[in-house]
């Protein structure tokens, strides 16, 4: 009866996991499909601790250990997520998707402790009687002891680059040294399948040392511009890894969980190549930043700048707005304020919509995130094709913060390393208006060549400070 209820948990849980990731996909029902999705979690770990048995009718003890860990981790993990900042949100998502790679490793380390703790002749017996069954059982172990740890240091790296405290490292032959551990690790993984090799714990724990190697120097190389990307497949790969872990504990719930992140990140890695016109080989193998395009290195370094009262004027008397989002709006934590203007605008009788570019911030989603807060209206937010089919018509562009993603030079510079991403093309419209703190390159370290057009004028400062000044010039007019 108790592994009837299980059975019936388990189900539950992977049914909101499934119907809680289609929530996902729209800003409307988002919040309510995390908390679905969560619902079910609950309902599978409650079930676990209760009603799951082994085929002795052992159950599970240790009580106070178990609760213990969930009470702890339950309030790390509220408080953490109630303080944490938009701007922070994804080194956030680094930090809980490391932790979950970690997790799975943590799993094959206990799997792998159980077989060789089992008595050698059981164990031999074993792998005469079902060596098939064996063996894969130790593949699996492998496989999320490998993918785990590799997620979870290479999250880390990806934190500290997110926080902006681990900068991009590179060095000759940095290529042939990441495959050479790659090729290692694996070559150690094949070894210990065989059944003499099994019982070496060192070799076991050097393969988990070289993958937690391999994570930070995959990620370390990589430029700013392609971290959406990293975080992607690092996600992909937590998924693979806890995939492992269901099949490992027979955990249905935990399997399809699993399968859910680890499909749904490779998915979204491929539009991330494609929203920038790479694959995926070139950006874990290539790397934006420090290159400046040939046309800007030639470029006469000058700009004109223009007044908040000009500002107003312009955006006031248009008929037709586009903002375009970027970092520089969610580090000023400027997305309500800016929703502020937006109304004002319309009450003028101007219409405002949003150029949401899909890499556009720090993670994949960002800026749809962002402006989700601050309750603009999911329709106002114009999907890259979409919005670049109304330029034309559009009299004045407000760009907040956004920089790599409006770049004229990934169309028009053969020799600029992101020639041929899919930008926003704002200067089709009448007027663009850049908000940004300074003249500094984007994350990507390449030189903006839309702030030297004649159509651009320069308005700096912080976001939300001039959006609340281009508010009040505006009621002033």
């Amino acid at each position: 009866m108790g592994l009837a209820v299980l059975s019936l948990c388990y189900l539950i849980g992977s049914v909101t996991f499934i119907v809680g990731l289609k929530m996902l996909s729209h800003p409307r029902t988002a919040r309510r499909g995390n908390l679905v999705a969560a619902a079910g979690m609950g309902i599978a770990i409650v079930g676990t601790i209760f009603l799951y048995q082994t085929e002795d009718g052992t159950r599970l003890h240790n009580y106070g250990w178990i609760f213990s860990g969930l009470i702890i981790g339950g309030i790390i993990g509220t408080v953490l997520a109630r303080k944490v900042k938009m701007t922070a949100m994804p080194e956030m998502v680094s930090l809980f998707n490391g932790m979950g790679g970690l997790c799975a490793a943590l799993i094959s380390v206990n799997e792998f402790e159980h077989l060789t703790h089992a008595d050698p002749l059981l164990f031999v017996a074993a792998a005469l009687f079902s060596g098939q069954n064996l063996l894969l059982h130790v593949f699996i172990i492998l496989a999320g002891l490998v993918i785990g740890s590799i997620s979870f240091s290479g999250s880390m790296i990806a934190l500290g680059k997110l926080a902006g405290k681990i900068g991009v490292w590179r060095f000759q032959g940095q290529q042939v040294l990441n495959i050479s551990v790659l090729v290692i690790t694996l070559l150690l993984a094949v070894g210990l399948l065989t059944q003499d090799a099994f019982f070496n714990g060192w070799v076991f724990g050097l393969i988990m040392l070289l993958a937690l190697v391999y994570g930070i120097l995959f990620v370390m190389p990589i430029g700013g511009a392609d971290m959406p990307v990293v975080i992607s497949v690092l996600n992909s790969c937590t998924g693979i890894a806890a995939a492992c872990g269901g099949f490992l504990y027979d955990n249905q719930v935990m399997l399809t969980g699993g399968i859910l992140v680890g499909s749904a990140g490779a998915i979204l890695t491929v539009l991330m190549c494609k929203a920038m016109n790479r694959s995926l080989k070139n950006v874990l193998l290539g790397s934006f930043g420090g290159v400046k395009s040939g046309q800007a290195a030639q470029a006469q370094q000058s700009y004109k700048e223009i007044t908040v009262s000009d500002a107003a004027v312009v955006l006031a008397y248009a008929k037709k707005v586009m903002i375009v989002p970027g970092y520089g709006l969610a580090v000023a934590q400027a997305q309500h304020t800016c929703h502020e203007l937006e109304k004002l605008l319309e009450e003028r009788g101007v219409e405002v919509k949003y150029a949401i570019h899909p890499v556009a911030g720090r993670m994949p989603g960002h800026m749809n995130v962002l402006l989700a807060e601050a309750d603009v209206p999911y329709e106002k937010l114009l999907e890259m094709e979409q919005a670049n089919s109304e330029f034309e018509t559009t009299d004045a562009v407000l760009v907040l913060g956004a920089n790599d993603v409006v770049n004229p030079a990934a169309k028009e510079d053969p020799g600029s390393p992101i020639y041929g991403m899919p930008v926003l093309e704002v200067e089709k419209a009448g007027t663009i208006i850049v908000n940004k703190r300074s003249m500094k390159p984007g994350y990507a370290g390449i030189e903006n060549m839309l702030f030297y057009r004649p159509k651009t004028a320069m308005l700096f400062g912080d976001a939300k400070q001039t959006l609340q000044q281009l508010i009040q010039a505006i009621k002033e007019l």
